[in-house]
């Protein structure tokens, strides 16, 4: 009897023994991080904007794969005095833009405001080659400078060929009268951004730039990411003119300057075609 009560006693202690050790490790292993409690940090992409630790001195590093680093990047300032006169091989004649032209829409895309086209009917012939307009945006204030001094607007008339090289249209915007051509581009404002509203209506494009055709020519960039340096840059002498009101009503609807400091010249030469 003795001996049975030993046993007993004996299996007792050992399962008494045998639970505070799954015990034990159940609870070193609750102690164990699960996959529901590692919270993986994602970075969120970074988007170049003209502002903070997105601005254009950091665009070269958020968009790796831009060419915003180059050497041939744009806008410049315009030093008159060291532009050479020469014929740029753009003149009137080659610029073809229909009076019926059908402006598709007009969209805000954060960056600035855009007028797209509905048809390749307006284009410009640059040495044998045709680009099409395909859209004109702003900047306030003027991405070039000319004498280190820039513009309250300028417009950007982009033309592209069928290999993505481009012809892009400065047309600086001076404060004075009023202009029916804002007018009407104004008469389908506020878009906010991300919005877009259909115009589906003509206009005429070519009281913008063909009163005077005097204008500064050299090779760049586009402006903004990926900064392509594939642009046959025309940056027109004279200004139109547009009232305060009209220009601040375009202005208000971007970001503040939104626009690209001027970038070195690195040997590049100014042309001056009059």
């Amino acid at each position: 009897m003795k001996k049975l009560v030993v046993l007993m006693s004996v299996f007792a202690l050992t399962i008494s023994l045998s639970c505070k050790e799954n015990e034990k490790k159940t609870e070193e292993a609750t102690d164990l991080p699960t996959e529901k409690a590692v919270e993986v940090k994602k970075e969120t992409p970074k988007h170049w904007s003209y502002d903070g630790e997105t601005s254009p001195e950091h665009w070269a590093e958020i968009e790796k794969e831009s060419a915003c680093g180059g050497n041939h990047q744009s806008p410049i300032d315009i030093v008159t005095a060291n532009a050479i006169t020469k014929p740029s091989g753009l003149k009137a004649s080659d610029v073809h833009y229909d009076a019926s032209t059908i402006i598709h829409d007009v969209t805000n895309n954060g960056h600035s405001l855009q007028y797209n086209f509905a048809d390749n009917n307006n284009y410009v012939n640059f040495e044998g080659k045709r680009y099409n307009l395909a859209q004109f945006h702003f900047h306030a204030a003027s991405e070039h400078s000319v004498n280190g001094m820039h513009f309250p607007l300028v417009i950007h008339m982009v033309h592209v060929s069928e290999d993505k090289k481009f012809v892009v249209f400065a047309v600086m915007v001076t404060e004075g009268d009023e202009s029916n051509a804002f007018d009407f581009l104004e008469s389908y404002l506020p878009v906010k951004p991300g919005e877009t509203k259909v115009v589906g209506k003509s206009h005429h494009f070519e009281n913008y730039i063909l009163k005077d055709f005097d204008h500064y020519y050299y090779q760049g960039s586009l402006t903004t990411p990926p900064c392509t340096e594939a642009v046959n840059w025309f940056v027109f002498k004279d200004a139109i003119k547009a009232s305060p009101v009209q220009v601040k009503t375009i202005a208000d609807l971007m970001p503040r300057n939104n626009y690209r400091p001027t970038q070195p010249l690195n040997g590049r030469t100014v042309y001056y075609s009059e």
